[in-house]
């Protein structure tokens, strides 16, 4: 089977014959200050925001494509990072019928769109080290299984899966393979955009919310080929991306140097947040990490969680986790809170 009718073979039979759609801008999508724009019933009043956004994020996506070296044919944009898993759940998985994997501990907001798309949920845990159990994993994929989540740095443990058991599960799964890069840019590995080229199955999802500092405006970018991209085309509501997001996008797009200084400040951050868990008595391991925060085993999870938050500083207590009894994760904030922290954390009693 060629490339494009492995594609369209996953994709549910609905959607094959879906007519997505046309919006007022698909229809005319020109620019010009001289065109009266009498098509989309829009108050006429111009306010900065009284026109329908672009649906295709034209200028936008131009310049991710330019950051992260791919043609904007490969790109779909929508409104944070879920919008565009749950299009993957609406494009390719039959409710009732079809399965996805996941690897806990990871985000959960994958299981929960399992649930909410009403598609199996087939869990195989992650190894000790975090890493995935490829043999399981291809073993227990059967016909029905559409997509396997990886996630990478992983939430909520920091680290990067390693390329070698990444490539196996491309090249041994009939599905799509799934790669949530949302701490990418924290991690000193380029990440898997660059296998897109010879990898047909392979999407990976990234954000602004991190790295960028733009959670606020809800700013989600999926990676994959083109084929993928048109079919979830045919589904994604039509202004799903809002003006005031792609101009905010844009303009931090802008300042990349802005950027990188933050992040490069934020890892010598991590770094020396790091250094000063492994000094409190009560902290029994710090994990590794890839991201911005870092994963640490406790005494006692609950009592410390408490603790903190009794003293103003709010962390997560991520002990329900599989595999993480006992910890707590650490978003590295400013230099200064990552002090009070540390300093917090030393009058603890013991």
């Amino acid at each position: 089977m060629g490339k494009e009718g492995f594609i369209e073979a996953l994709v549910r039979p609905t959607v094959r014959v879906l007519t997505p759609y046309s919006s007022a801008r698909d229809e005319y999508d020109g620019q010009g200050n001289a065109m009266i724009f009498l098509d989309a019933n829009e108050n006429p009043f111009d306010n900065g925001v009284n026109r329908y956004p672009d649906p295709h994020q034209k200028s936008l996506k131009k310049q991710i494509a330019g950051l992260r070296g791919v043609s904007t044919e490969q790109i779909l944009l929508g409104n944070g990072s879920d919008e565009v898993l749950d299009l993957l759940f609406r494009v390719f998985c039959e409710p009732h019928s079809d399965a996805v994997i996941t690897l806990p501990p990871t985000y959960g907001m994958y299981a929960v769109l399992a649930g909410i798309n009403a598609v199996k949920n087939i869990e195989i845990p992650l190894t000790p080290d975090f890493q995935p159990d490829v043999d399981q994993i291809l073993k227990k994929a059967g016909a029905h299984t559409k997509i396997i989540f990886l996630c990478s740095p992983n939430n909520p443990t920091g680290n990067s899966l390693r390329p070698e058991e990444v490539l196996s599960i491309l090249k041994g799964f009939p599905g799509l393979v799934v790669i949530d890069e949302a701490y990418i840019d924290f991690s000193e590995s380029g990440g898997f955009v660059p296998l897109l080229e010879t990898h047909h199955n392979l999407v990976v999802t990234q954000t602004l919310s991190k790295a960028f500092g733009m959670a606020g405006i809800r700013l989600g970018i999926c990676f994959a080929n083109p084929e993928i991209i048109a079919f979830l085309k045919r589904v994604k509501p039509p202004y799903n991306v809002n003006e005031l997001t792609q101009k905010r996008a844009f303009k931090a797009l802008s300042d990349l140097d802005k950027v990188s200084h933050e992040i490069e400040k934020l890892k010598a951050s991590r770094a020396e947040l790091q250094k000063g868990l492994l000094n409190i008595p009560f902290v029994k391991e710090v994990f590794p990490t890839d991201a911005n925060f870092i994963l640490a085993r406790v005494d006692d999870a609950r009592l410390r969680y408490r603790q903190l938050l009794d003293k103003g500083n709010v962390v997560r207590d991520r002990s329900t986790q599989l595999g993480c009894a006992n910890t707590l994760r650490f978003t590295v904030g400013t230099p200064e809170e990552n002090a009070t922290l540390i300093n917090t954390l030393n009058i603890l009693d013991t």
